[in-house]
C-alpha cells in the first residue's frame, strides 16, 4: 500500500542535510515501489545563475537526497533510525533540459532496482510536475550503512 505525503514526517528528519543543502520539500508518496518527492527550485535555492535558474546536473543531488528519503523512510519502518549513505556512482545519466527554470515544479522519484545491503541501485527520474515530463533520469549506486564502518575494505 502505498502512502501519501500526509503521512510522513518532515524532509528534514529523514535527511542529515541541514538549511540549503536539503534541495527536497517534502516526502509526496512511498511504497515497495519506490518514493516521490518534490523539489521547489525557486527562492534562495544554491546553484542559482544570475537569472534564477538552477542547471540540470543538480538533478543528480535531486535524486540522490530521494534515494535518501526512501532509505530513511524504510529504517523509521522498521524502527532503526536514518543512516548515513554515500553516493558511489551513477550511470546512464540523461539529462532533457539544460536548466530547471525558477518558477518550475519538480518531483523526483526513486526506485530500488537492485543489491539488499551492500551496495544499493536506485532507477530515479526527475519530472516536471505540471507536464509530467522527465526532465533528467538515470541509475545512482548507493553504499548504505556507513556509519559503522570504520574503514572501507580494499579486497583484504
Amino acid at each position: 500500500m502505498t502512502r501519501t505525503d500526509a503521512d510522513f514526517p518532515p524532509i528534514a528528519e529523514l535527511l542529515p542535510q541541514a538549511g540549503a543543502s536539503r534541495l527536497l520539500e517534502r516526502v509526496l508518496e512511498h511504497g515497495e515501489a519506490g518514493t516521490r518527492c518534490s523539489v521547489a527550485p525557486a527562492g534562495g535555492a544554491p546553484f542559482r545563475d544570475a537569472r534564477g535558474a538552477v542547471p540540470a546536473w543538480v538533478a543528480i543531488e535531486y535524486m540522490a537526497q530521494c534515494a535518501a528519503a526512501d532509505g530513511s523512510l524504510r529504517q523509521r519502518a522498521h524502527g532503526a533510525p536514518p543512516e548515513p549513505a554515500l553516493l558511489v556512482g551513477s550511470r546512464r545519466i540523461a539529462f532533457h533540459c539544460a536548466t530547471f527554470e525558477p518558477s518550475q515544479r519538480l518531483e523526483v522519484t526513486a526506485r530500488r532496482a537492485a543489491g539488499r545491503s551492500e551496495l544499493l541501485a536506485f532507477d530515479c527520474t526527475v519530472f516536471d510536475a505540471n507536464s509530467g515530463d522527465a526532465l533528467a533520469e538515470g541509475r545512482l549506486n548507493v553504499l548504505p550503512g556507513i556509519a559503522g564502518r570504520t574503514r572501507f575494505s580494499h579486497g583484504r
